[in-house]
């Protein structure tokens, strides 16, 4: 009889709600069975609404729970290491939000928990899953742009007015917290996709500067990289802009045409060629984690390999460290 996966949530936010929670329930051999919540009321409201039989409000008590045989993690970047690894020296495989961490160094540690343990540590890069993406790797993969040459990236948009609250700052744009500001929480995505296009980037450089003066962190950043297999690349990131110049897109340039989607708006992937111009719409899971998670399963019971790892992600986090500070 094949292992049934019973999972624990650490941190039952927003994230959670929607992208990810219901998901562990509708995956098959797998069942949410306990959530966690500092604050009590809300880890019981969260239980109740989605019918999980168990609710702490401490993540020890969650880790420890016999029946939970694997953690996700889904806090703040800055606790990700500390209850992914409490989790894998418990013996408990983990999924953690995305990114991986608040530094390159935490995943380092995290990564070596998992080595030494044996527990298998995953990261919820959840694009790699995902039908438009999947499209897009395809696309490259049958050369259909010919030899991939360029990839450029422009992120462009205006503050939202949890980013500008100076009394009650997010948390996205505490570096302490998230390890830097709005660049981490949405370039991460970005950037860990471009590593499963072309693999690990071998040069990187970037600038950044906080032109807004809303929060502490960097709002605007410009980098360019070298990926190992050659593919050269540029990103423009600016989250204090207006509402004309808002951009969401990724283009890859071939020898024999281009690809162009976008990131966040899950807008049909276009492909232009010579004499050709094609279309290829998309529908997402109705969770959008709901891929990854299900192949997190399938490797935890053994019966597939995982497309995001700590290994994988940690790359990420190594990336960013290196275009901003």
């Amino acid at each position: 009889m094949k292992k049934t996966i019973n999972w624990g949530i650490i941190g039952c936010g927003n994230v959670t709600e929607h992208k990810s929670g219901p998901a562990f329930n509708k995956v098959e051999g797998s069942n949410l069975i306990a959530v966690m919540r500092r604050n009590a009321d809300l880890a019981r409201d969260y239980a109740r609404r989605h019918k999980v039989p168990k609710w702490y409000d401490d993540a020890d008590d969650l880790i420890n729970d016999k029946e939970v045989n694997a953690v996700y993690v889904a806090t703040p970047p800055s606790s990700h290491a500390l209850y992914a690894i409490k989790a894998m020296k418990a013996g408990k495989p983990v999924y953690v939000e995305n990114p991986m961490a608040a530094t390159f160094q935490q995943c380092v540690e995290m990564n070596a928990v998992s080595k030494e343990t044996g527990v298998p540590l995953y990261v919820a890069y959840y694009r790699r899953t995902l039908p438009g993406f999947r499209k897009v790797k395809t696309l490259i993969e049958d050369g259909s742009i010919g030899k991939p040459l360029v990839v450029n990236i422009m992120l462009i948009r205006p503050p939202l007015p949890a980013e500008t609250d100076r009394k009650n700052p997010s948390w996205r744009v505490q570096p302490d917290i998230a390890g830097g500001g709005i660049f981490y929480d949405l370039a991460s995505h970005q950037l860990d996709f471009l590593d499963f296009l072309f693999g690990p980037v071998k040069k990187v450089s970037g600038s950044s500067a906080n032109f807004g003066g809303y929060y502490e962190a960097e709002d605007t950043v410009v980098a360019q990289m070298e990926f190992e297999n050659g593919v050269l690349g540029s990103g423009t990131w600016s989250f204090v802009s207006d509402d004309s110049s808002t951009r969401d897109v990724m283009e890859i340039i071939g020898t024999k045409g281009r690809i162009e989607f976008t990131t966040f708006g899950h807008e049909p992937v276009l492909l232009f060629k010579e004499h050709d111009f094609l279309e290829f719409p998309y529908i997402n899971p109705e969770n959008i984690q709901y891929n990854l998670i299900s192949n997190v399963v399938d490797a935890i019971r053994g019966e597939a390999e995982c497309v995001s790892t700590g290994e994988t992600a940690a790359r990420t986090n190594f990336v960013m460290e290196k275009i901003v500070y």
